[in-house]
């Protein structure tokens, strides 16, 4: 009993000093990212980001869940235009943190960086989460009256692009139709027979059928004489100049009778 009681004695003491020892080399690890965030800090304060990003990201290796560097670390990228690597960390930074403050701090930020990617309806839930930890904060309520107001607008747009398909599509098939009526253009002026021409001649045949056959026969004499053959005009004006002809012998007759007849004329002696 009293060696159980000495063992139990030596592991809670030997665990004990195995915790301080964790928390003393966290502690080390804290302090060595604390003292990287800095001087990286510093370089920022210099403009000099390409050796601040790399002291950020030491101080990060140091201690992963270090919400100093990943937030700093954020802001840097985002003063450099580099939304989608903010972006990044300011979630890392929202999520390792621990109190109110620093969750407040990281998710305005992240407000802030959807609203530079116009994306204002992720941009409005941002800022609710910044200001369910500090509701005092006037700037986010801004900022979120803000995104609402940008969400609002986009959401009236939308129909606009619809539209714009809708448009986009009436002209495609507006296209179409004219492309296949060029081709039933071109098919009609391939075609040597016309349907309509065709069907008007028949028509003509039809209506020369139906008239009597003398009457079509007196119309083609008429049109055409035929070869050796006088047509009734002829006929009449070589019937009209024997008739003169006449006339004019008969005339002539009369004429020597009454020259032959002795006529009675008075004497002067």
């Amino acid at each position: 009993m009293k060696n159980l009681t000495l063992l139990l004695v030596f592991f809670t003491c030997f665990g004990f000093s195995q915790d301080k020892e964790n928390d003393k080399e966290q502690l080390l690890a804290a302090k060595k990212a604390n003292d990287l965030v800095y001087e990286a800090n510093a370089l920022m304060d210099e403009n000099n980001f390409i050796s601040a990003e790399k002291e950020y990201r030491k101080a990060i290796s140091k201690q992963p869940s270090s919400v100093a560097g990943t937030y700093n670390l954020g802001n840097s990228y985002f003063k450099k235009g580099n939304y989608e690597e903010a972006l990044y960390r300011q979630q890392q930074a929202a999520k390792n943190a621990t109190e109110k403050s620093q969750k407040h701090k990281a998710f305005h930020n992240i407000g802030n960086i959807l609203m530079k990617n116009k994306q204002c309806k992720d941009a409005v839930e941002a800022y609710k989460n910044a200001l369910r930890n500090d509701p005092t904060d006037d700037e986010t309520r801004y900022n979120l009256g803000l995104a609402k107001e940008c969400a609002e607008q986009q959401k009236d747009d939308q129909p606009d692009e619809n539209q714009d398909k809708d448009k986009d599509k009436q002209d495609e098939n507006k296209d179409q139709d004219n492309q296949d009526k060029d081709n039933q253009d071109q098919d009609n002026k391939e075609n040597k027979d016309d349907p309509g021409d065709q069907d008007k001649k028949e028509g003509d045949d039809k209506k020369d059928e139906d008239k009597p056959k003398e009457e079509k026969e007196d119309k083609n004499q008429e049109q055409k004489p035929q070869p050796g053959k006088l047509s009734p005009q002829q006929i009449k004006n070589l019937l009209e100049a024997m008739n003169n002809q006449e006339q004019k012998v008969q005339e002539k007759m009369n004429a020597d009778k009454q020259k032959g007849v002795k006529v009675q004329t008075e004497k002067d002696w």
